[in-house]
């Protein structure tokens, strides 16, 4: 598999993140998140956009892992944090405050008071990606950022948000055969970590009713019933 090389340092997480945010190893992705950037959408007009790689967030003493696709191309790539700043964050954030993850339910900015509890939520790819598809090859690129993160954090639980997100981690996690099958609820061990699936909290599945806030919850109460096991 090809990946960023990643090793262990005595900062940790930091270092980690702060490798992450320099990347430029993706050309396509590298383009398109700058162009966003550069062609911002009125709403964000007084912005000053990321637009680099987005680091994982959260408490580093972490057992439980949230996995998303990418960085949304006005959410995260706008803002600098995970599932920050668009409506995905606002109902996956919604869910991990009533869950007991999260310190407050919104996530509006870097900055703005919100803390993670025994959770960490970073992505599978780390640049907003043309039409949110990101190539197999990018994802590919990319895998050493997860891989560490799994590496340095205590983690035992992931969740995997979409069929992306579950592959990508099948390929960090395994090899296990046969390969279990995404869906929501799904559950699965898969080396030393258990993984749980659901479906992503895009507006495509949020705003169907694919996907509601109890069956987003039904997760998290599930992951936190497995930690407190």
């Amino acid at each position: 598999m090809t990946g960023v090389p990643v090793a262990r340092d005595a900062n940790g997480l930091d270092s980690l993140s702060d490798r992450v945010t320099r990347c430029r190893a993706c050309p396509r992705l590298v383009a398109w998140r700058e162009q966003v950037g550069r062609d911002k959408r009125a709403a964000y007009a007084d912005w000053d956009y990321w637009a680099r790689p987005v680091p994982g967030f959260g408490d580093p003493a972490a057992r439980l892992v949230v996995v998303g696709l990418a960085p949304a191309a006005h959410g995260a790539n706008r803002t600098g944090r995970m599932f920050t700043g668009d409506r995905s964050g606002d109902f996956l954030y919604a869910s991990l405050h009533r869950t007991g993850f999260a310190s407050q339910p919104t996530s509006r900015r870097r900055g703005d008071g919100l803390t993670l509890r025994d959770c960490w939520i970073t992505a599978a790819v780390r640049c907003a990606p043309p039409a949110n598809r990101p190539t197999a090859t990018e994802r590919d690129t990319c895998a050493g950022w997860l891989r560490g993160e799994l590496e340095l954090l205590p983690a035992r639980l992931v969740v995997a948000l979409g069929g992306f997100a579950w592959q990508a981690l099948l390929r960090q996690l395994g090899p296990v055969s046969p390969q279990p099958r995404f869906g929501h609820g799904a559950r699965a061990v898969v080396g030393r970590y258990g993984l749980l699936g659901s479906y992503h909290p895009s507006q495509q599945n949020t705003f169907t009713g694919r996907l509601t806030p109890d069956m987003l919850d039904d997760v998290f109460v599930t992951a936190r019933g497995v930690l407190d096991a």
